[in-house]
């Protein structure tokens, strides 16, 4: 038996023991007009009253146990498909539907749980500009290479205490109304555990609507530690082959791989890159962080691909006007 098993198999028995329930955490998925992903995860968790938001501490979204293997019914546009959770309770399925462009709800049930709502994107088939930004660094400022704080951060400080990155709200909901067709993905490396209190973070800080893309948390059958860099490279061909109408705009900073992903996507799809822009560290923020990353690649290399980079939103937000994206 593998030791990601045997730790597993402690946590449920632990999450029974103590009354936690099986229940659904539906995110926001995205799609074209003939097909959704939809994105959620089947856990056990605690029955109590939640938290004030004001009050909720990070570790509190690690108390859940994933349900694996669980069954689940997704309703969308009137019709019912059943489908699965993984090993680690994620449910992640693309389901054939005929829907019009803009957001639409979708319903999840599973046996002992509460229905669970979500929305999901359609992507308008004319639209030809698209967002992906990362999280950490870039649109928050947590420092998250840095262990010891990054493990605060995470289980300790209330979510309330999590701090905007100047400028990149507004730079993002400018983009977002410049083009109003264009879908908005939040990639990170993050775990799906904190997806309720960055969606309550994006929200709170006026950042545009969007999906979020983060992974899962904890060892594998193959891994102790999941690898960040090929869960973003994976997602980002993977709306590459999804829309291949889309240029991306990449946003992201330099504090940890985003540069050297965003120089492969650009390299591999020059004609689906709009720009790249990187947010730089700052002097105390790099140092933290372990240094910046050396796999910058400048501009020219990309030929017809912008690449801007600043310390804030309002200084991409100049050089973005001038590559024509604002």
């Amino acid at each position: 038996m593998h030791i990601s098993d045997v730790v597993h198999g402690v946590r449920t028995r632990l999450a029974r023991a103590a009354g936690f329930a099986p229940t659904i955490v539906a995110y926001p998925g995205y799609g074209s007009a003939t097909w959704v992903r939809v994105l959620a995860r089947v856990v056990l968790t605690t029955t109590k009253p939640a938290a004030t938001t004001d009050k909720v501490r990070g570790w509190r979204a690690f108390t859940s146990v994933p349900v694996r293997n669980g069954e689940v019914e997704v309703e969308i546009g009137g019709v019912i498909h059943p489908v699965h959770a993984d090993a680690g309770g994620l449910v992640d399925v693309v389901l054939e539907t005929s829907l019009a462009p803009g957001w639409h709800p979708v319903s999840l049930r599973s046996p002992d749980t509460a229905p669970a709502e979500a929305r999901v994107l359609v992507v308008a088939p004319e639209a030809t500009f698209g967002i992906v930004t990362d999280i950490d660094d870039t649109v928050m400022v947590t420092a998250l290479p840095r262990p010891l704080l990054a493990l605060w951060n995470t289980l300790v400080l209330s979510e309330r205490a999590r701090t905007p990155t100047p400028g990149m709200a507004v730079l993002l909901d400018r983009i977002a109304a410049r083009h109003p067709e264009a879908p908005v993905l939040y990639l990170s490396t993050g775990p799906w555990n904190v997806a309720p209190a960055l969606a309550r973070f994006l929200a709170r800080n006026l950042y545009p609507e969007g999906v979020l893309l983060l992974t899962d948390w904890g060892p594998t059958r193959q891994r102790w530690f999941r690898s960040g860099r090929e869960h973003k490279h994976n997602n980002l061909q993977r709306l590459a082959r999804e829309f291949p109408g889309v240029r991306w705009l990449l946003v992201g900073d330099d504090g940890q791989h985003d540069p050297a992903i965003y120089a492969d996507f650009a390299r591999a799809h020059a004609g689906q890159t709009a720009a790249i822009a990187i947010r730089q560290l700052s002097a105390g923020e790099a140092l933290l962080a372990g240094g910046r990353a050396h796999e910058d690649v400048p501009a020219t290399e990309h030929g017809a691909v912008p690449w801007v980079s600043a310390p804030d939103g309002a200084g991409l937000a100049a050089q973005l006007k001038d590559a024509g994206i604002l």
